[in-house]
């Protein structure tokens, strides 16, 4: 689906294959590391994490996804450690 190669050309495959990602588990998160193994190409999915960082900063920054951290919304522009991704609620 995506490679590791392609993601200093365009972050827009990136943030697509993200959100792809997580439709396809409504109303559940997703950890970086479970999305970067879920996207890989050849199971290279370490060198994905960082991009992965990147990308859910912007698309959180633009409403398009929630960064967790504690099981609570983190401000995307300042979370460390440990965190889930999750798709805004419609409720």
């Amino acid at each position: 689906m995506f490679s590791p190669d392609s993601a200093d050309a365009s972050a827009a495959p990136l943030e697509i294959a993200l959100l792809k990602a997580l439709g396809r588990v409504p109303g559940k998160t997703l950890s970086a590391p479970e999305l970067a193994q879920e996207i890989a190409v050849e199971g290279n999915w370490h060198d994905l994490l960082v991009p992965i960082r990147r990308a859910a900063v912007k698309l959180a920054l633009d409403g398009r996804l929630i960064i967790y951290r504690k099981g609570r919304p983190a401000d995307p522009s300042d979370f460390r450690g440990v965190y889930r991704l999750g798709l805004p609620r419609h409720d």
